[in-house]
């Protein structure tokens, strides 16, 4: 496996690379030392040229040029010596603090501070005069100074880094919400226009396909009536449903939700379209009013499966039972189950699903299935069975 090239020094890098040498070149044209050492002033351009190399490392490879500019700058006093050296060695503690690892920023203010307390106390032993102070203030400014300027700016990138990322988040979970609200409303119109369509278009395709097939004016002409009555209110249900969600103002004022006071007009209307629907409703007017989330929803569930019924259901009779029950409302309608006798409408199935989601969405159950006949042995019903619990704080909360 081949080894990773390094990577290229940064164009900042290249940049004070050439601006320092420069300088130290002209400082030493110039003959401007730091001081007056054996090896002539020559010798100091090796650690000149050594540091400007390592400048260019100090991002890329901070650790690395810390320690070879430490041993450049130790080689520096023995010669006369360039401000410019100095210089991009403090460039290099900096860098080393802001992009090294996280543990060589916490190091190295530590270190730098430990040597600069040990040079301080040394020269003060060695010289015995305050004068000593300037030389541990100036190793404080070629170390530890840098060293602190680096740990201040990598947590303020840090945090700038913390606050982007949060608000990254805080994007994403809004676009999630966003996405989520959009799909429950989806899900709330198909359940609507399900629930207040299909009736219509179940009892239009019953009754149209026994025109058909029987040939009997005095049948065609009910089947025709029921046709009309059921495209008329089918027309207007859509029309209001489509003007509900061009008007984008605001302004078009909804139809009132359905209550359960509506359960008569629907168990009528279900007789009308041919079934024998009986309507037991164990509620009495002492009971606390019902909210309306869960009137809506127990509307829906009875007409949903007063329209099963139409489409699938053996002749017979079709109970639809109502109980308050202590923590809620129970809904029940039994349908006979069997071979269904006449012309059928085709189901998809979504009708079970929305019934199931409403009650989910009170947080309430479902269920659904055939089970005995509770007069007849060895005869069936398909039950649907509802409860929707109720909110104690919810109670008397109709709007």
């Amino acid at each position: 496996m081949p080894l990773p090239l390094p990577r290229r020094p940064d164009v900042v890098d290249v940049r004070i690379c050439v601006a320092s040498l420069l300088s130290g070149l002209g400082l030493w044209a110039l003959g401007i030392t730091m001081q007056t050492r054996p090896f002539g002033e020559s010798w100091s351009l090796l650690p000149l040229f050594a540091m400007a190399g390592l400048v260019l490392l100090r991002r890329t490879a901070p650790t690395f040029a810390l320690c070879a500019g430490s041993l450049a700058l130790i080689a520096d006093q023995f010669t006369t010596g360039n401000l410019a050296t100095v210089v991009m060695f403090t460039d290099i503690v900096y860098a080393a603090v802001v992009y090294g690892t996280p543990a060589q920023a916490r190091r190295i203010p530590v270190t730098t501070g430990l040597i600069t307390v040990a040079v301080t106390v040394g020269f003060l032993a060695w010289f015995r005069q305050a004068d000593a102070i300037l030389v541990g203030a100036v190793t404080a400014l070629v170390t530890f100074a840098p060293a602190t300027t680096g740990v201040l700016v990598r947590n303020h990138r840090e945090a700038a880094d913390l606050a982007r990322l949060r608000a990254e988040q805080t994007a994403l979970l809004a676009e999630m919400d966003r996405t989520q609200a959009v799909t429950a409303e989806r899900a709330r119109m198909a359940r609507e226009l399900h629930d207040m369509v299909a009736n219509h278009l179940s009892a239009i395709a019953i009754h149209s396909t026994a025109a058909l097939s029987l040939d009997d004016p005095r049948t065609t002409k009910d089947a025709l009536t029921v046709i009309r009555e059921n495209s008329v209110e089918g027309l207007a249900e859509m029309r209001r449903l489509i003007g509900i969600l061009r008007d984008s103002s605001g302004d078009l004022e909804p139809a009132a939700a359905p209550t359960l006071d509506g359960l008569g007009a629907l168990a009528e209307n279900a007789r009308t379209n041919g079934l024998d629907v009986r309507l037991d409703d164990a509620r009495t007017p002492h009971d606390p009013p019902l909210p309306a989330p869960v009137e809506l929803a127990a509307y829906r569930i009875v007409q949903e499966s007063l329209t099963n019924a139409l489409k699938h259901a053996a002749p017979g009779l079709v109970t639809v039972a109502l109980a308050r029950e202590p923590d809620g409302l129970r809904v029940r309608v039994s349908s006979p189950f069997g071979e269904a006798r006449g012309p059928r409408a085709p189901g998809s199935g979504a009708g079970l699903v929305g019934m199931q989601e409403r009650a989910a969405l009170l947080g309430g159950t479902f269920e659904s299935g055939p089970e005995p006949h509770p007069e007849l042995p060895g005869a069936k019903v398909w039950r649907v069975e509802a409860r929707l619990p109720i909110d104690p704080k919810d109670q008397g909360v109709t709007e």
